[in-house]
């Protein structure tokens, strides 16, 4: 998933050349998740058309204040759009857009939501060579940048007039990339690693059978997207689950056993700065693992167990400045438990489940929590989806940074 997924985008098209490549662009965006709005200027329909961009955004697209061709005249609300907007890209950006951009003007929609706008704003300049360097072009770009507009730098290459130089509008997979790169920066777990683990751990019994959970993985999962999205880089250890994420910030080591994800956290934990153990660690393993598959024979069959390695509590004995979650599914005494379990292991917080509450536990989308800190404050939590249990286990994250 994108940091651009969910996002609500204006994107406001002036008129240069340019204008053909926001086909591209528009369908980059609703490729990355985002919602896109576009806002077209009288000039910019002699690039591209409204119907294209319209099909792409599956939206109504917007150049002027009034619809005046309906039996009633309705109003575009620029007020509306630009408070609607989580971020202003206006791309092509020419040198006139921009020099009214500088001197307040709103003589067309785009302009007048550009005035109204309380989101962050990106323009993406697109000119001639000479008009590019031109010093009132230069001058208005670095207004703009006092104006805590963040300017996409042209590119270099062919240019309209056969010209070759700087001024091309960057090409949209690069406009992508800067959107993605610059929200990064300002998310608020940006230079955080966090070590998450998630699903079950199986230990092999022989070369077929194994023993397991009904753990999905998919709390972790949920968990390690979250953080991501909130600019921590994640190293996720995941045992075996169907569970699936891509996004950049997230790199995923899939184990088998308990052992070996204790190994990867162990090797992992010196350099992170937060722990979450959301995985469903067996505490037992065979103490033998045949080599063959073990035949059918005699009515009783007897497989003895060793201990597994407690991760978190392996972890909670050596930490630094790290802090610690910890996961407790309890069927009986489960405060107490989890308490004990905070002491015993070194925790900052526990995230209790319990399996008396109705739609918590594995192999459901839904999560009841309470959340317990090393001062033993109590918060239960109401019954809500597994992502907005991770979001809130995140957001326990960037308190404690705060």
């Amino acid at each position: 998933m994108s940091d651009l997924s969910g996002k609500k985008i204006v994107l406001g098209i002036s008129g240069g050349i340019a204008a053909y490549k926001t086909a591209s662009l528009v369908r980059l965006l609703i490729k990355a998740g985002a919602e896109v709005q576009v806002i077209m200027t009288p000039a910019s329909h002699q690039f591209v058309t409204s119907f294209t961009l319209s099909t792409l955004s599956k939206k109504p697209v917007y150049t002027d204040f009034f619809n005046s061709s309906q039996a009633t005249s309705t109003w575009n609300n620029h007020v509306e759009m630009a408070l609607w907007a989580d971020l202003l890209l206006i791309a092509p950006a020419t040198a006139n857009t921009l020099s009214k951009m500088v001197s307040g003007a709103a003589d067309n929609l785009l302009l007048a939501i550009y005035l109204s706008a309380k989101c962050p704003v990106y323009v993406a300049p697109a000119m001639d060579l000479d008009m590019y360097v031109h010093p009132s072009t230069l001058r208005n770009l670095k207004v703009l940048e006092t104006y805590q507009n963040i300017v996409i730098p042209a590119e270099k290459g062919e240019l309209a007039s056969g010209l070759v130089g700087e001024g091309r509008m960057a090409e949209p997979e690069n406009i992508l990339a800067f959107l993605r790169q610059s929200l990064a920066e300002t998310k608020p777990l940006k230079g955080k690693k966090i070590l998450i683990t998630a699903g079950p751990t199986y230990e092999a019994i022989d070369p077929v059978r194994f023993i397991g959970n009904h753990s999905s993985g998919k709390m972790g999962f949920d968990t390690a997207l979250a953080a991501a999205q909130q600019g921590a880089a994640v190293i996720l250890v995941s045992g075996p689950t169907q569970q699936h994420i891509e996004h950049p910030l997230v790199t995923t080591i899939s184990v088998f056993s308990a052992q070996e994800m204790y190994e990867v956290c162990h090797s992992h934990f010196e350099d992170c700065d937060v722990f979450i153990g959301a995985a469903a660690v067996a505490d037992y393993r065979p103490k033998t693992v045949a080599t063959q598959k073990i035949k059918k024979s005699a009515d009783d069959f007897v497989i003895e167990l060793e201990k597994n390695p407690d991760i978190l509590a392996s972890l909670g004995a050596i930490k630094k400045q790290q802090f610690l979650i910890g996961f407790a599914l309890e069927t009986e005494n489960e405060i107490e438990n989890a308490q004990l379990k905070i002491r015993k292991k070194n925790l900052d917080l526990i995230v209790l489940n319990s399996l008396n509450d109705a739609g918590a536990g594995f192999g459901v989308p839904t999560n009841k929590v309470t959340f317990i800190d090393r001062e033993f404050h109590i918060e239960p939590l109401e019954l809500k989806s597994k992502e907005a249990v991770a979001m809130d286990i995140v957001n326990k994250i960037k308190e404690h940074y705060a």
